[in-house]
């Protein structure tokens, strides 16, 4: 069973073994999801890399600012990382995409072929640029800002789909090095409702 297969080629700490802050904010996660996510578990494997790594996403991904929605960045995230061919964070992010956006359809669309999918025009010039950034960054020119600012996107929210683009290059990068395992509790998120404890 799937479940019993390895989340990491590399040693995964046991959660009383971990530094307290990364134990802490482990539990904290655990609490609110249910689980405790397997990036979580295995990038424990290096603390100093495992806070600073957390400390960029959390930067990126739970800003209160700008004109990006969760569901914009969550969906830039399953969008890139399909592009890199990475599991752990297509089913992870599509997740939280599914949920965010309220729609269990779009996280395959996007991961798939976003020029098809069921989004806004913004959405697919955002998606546009995203998978260039991934791609092919060194092309990035003028114009596409100017595809970016018809749709009502400034440079800062151009800053951000770039910076969340790059950072999950390297986690896509991390994970299928590391084969890192989604959790079995991804593959459900947001399609089909939560079952409420008795």
């Amino acid at each position: 069973m799937s479940q019993d297969l390895p989340i990491s080629k590399f040693p995964v700490p046991e959660l009383t073994d971990l530094p307290e802050d990364l134990r802490t904010t482990m539990l904290s996660v655990q609490e609110k999801a249910g689980f405790v996510p397997n990036v979580f578990l295995t990038l424990a494997h290096r603390p100093a890399e495992f806070r600073a790594f957390f400390a960029y996403h959390d930067a990126l991904m739970l800003k209160e600012t700008g004109g990006l929605t969760k569901a914009d960045r969550e969906m830039i995230v399953t969008a890139t990382s399909a592009k890199n061919h990475c599991l752990y964070c297509v089913v992870a992010h599509g997740a939280l995409l599914r949920i965010y956006a309220k729609n269990p359809l779009v996280a395959d669309q996007v991961a798939a072929n976003h020029l098809k999918a069921d989004i806004t025009p913004r959405q697919r010039a955002m998606l546009d640029f995203a998978i260039k950034v991934c791609l092919d960054s060194a092309s990035v020119a003028e114009e596409d800002y100017a595809l970016l600012r018809a749709q009502g996107f400034d440079d800062e929210d151009i800053w951000d789909i770039a910076s969340i683009t790059a950072f999950f290059g390297l986690s896509n990068r991390l994970a299928n090095v590391f084969s890192m395992r989604p959790n079995t509790e991804f593959f459900l998120m947001g399609r089909v409702a939560r079952s409420k404890s008795a």
